[in-house]
């Protein structure tokens, strides 16, 4: 009989090496921002508090798999997700080191997301045990900084592969989402229903999806184009971005008619660079190769 080579390989390849690692970063950054969003269901529907204050234990039985009402499954699914995007984050960090052609940038910055991970956790902790506006914000921030380094960590590895196409639709995707964003606000749903936890997620999700859009294009921008012009307005436009999303959570929290009418115009200038930008893109010759780094 033969002892041929065959036995000497694993009958199942690595998920890194069946996938490659811009997949594996992408699974990642999936799993970071559902676990944002339910960590929203779960503040917005006061699952938290239905642990009476235990961690990481709630009222599930063994192992926390049996949670005993609605709010107790919202927390438990949170924190259930929450352990997948840990768990592949680590994976992620571990294998952008080890890997050797990463790029040394994309390491450090899935690093930094793993080193904010458990600071993270111990924040989530938090507010369960202690629950006050302070740590729910801290919690809330951390969260959005880790899917930040996550997005442009994995812009960067598919940038070679991204055209000027993606950066005019980048734009378009956030022209589309701010209107939701406002809309969906508790300074105008408020005249018109409750701000409901679904509302919550919604508005939340377009968040993320506004600072991911700011991200791709002017990263991508950058990458693609030579025109000062265009680049000085994506930059103008990814800082207008975080002042919406910071004003807009602050106006949430703190309900000042001065931070409403800050959020709503920073909103309209938002909109205008966005417009701005994709009329640019559209008229301002790109790049046919690409041999620069974003």
């Amino acid at each position: 009989m033969s002892t041929d080579s065959h036995t000497s390989r694993p009958v199942l390849r690595p998920l890194i090496e069946r996938f490659g690692f811009p997949h594996l970063l992408a699974m990642t950054l999936v799993l970071v921002a559902a676990t944002i969003l339910l960590g929203v269901a779960a503040k917005a529907t006061g699952s938290g508090l239905a642990c009476e204050q235990n961690w990481p234990l709630c009222d599930a039985g063994p192992y926390n798999l049996f949670p005993s009402n609605l709010p107790s499954f919202y927390e438990w699914f949170h924190r259930f997700v929450a352990m997948f995007a840990g768990v592949a984050i680590i994976g992620t960090a571990v294998a952008a080191v080890r890997l050797p052609n990463i790029d040394t940038r994309v390491a450090a910055l899935v690093v930094a997301g793993m080193i904010l991970t458990p600071v993270q956790v111990v924040l989530g902790r938090e507010t369960v045990t202690q629950y006050t506006m302070d740590i729910l914000s801290l919690h809330f921030w951390t969260a959005v900084l880790i899917f930040v380094l996550f997005v442009v960590a994995t812009v960067r590895v598919w940038a070679p592969r991204l055209t000027a196409g993606y950066v005019t639709g980048a734009l378009a995707l956030g022209a589309v989402s701010l209107p939701f964003h406002v809309a969906l606000s508790p300074l105008v749903i408020g005249d018109i229903t409750t701000y409901r936890p679904s509302l919550q997620m919604a508005q939340y999700g377009v968040t993320l999806a506004l600072l991911a859009a700011v991200i791709v294009a002017g990263m991508i921008g950058r990458r693609r184009f030579e025109s000062a012009r265009l680049t000085g307005l994506l930059s103008g436009t990814a800082a207008l971005a975080l002042l919406v999303v910071f004003v807009g959570r602050r106006a949430v929290m703190t309900y000042s008619p001065l931070l409403d009418d800050l959020y709503i115009a920073a909103a309209g200038l938002l909109l205008v660079s966005f417009l701005a930008g994709i009329w640019l893109t559209r008229v301002t010759p790109s790049e046919a190769t690409d041999t620069r780094s974003p």
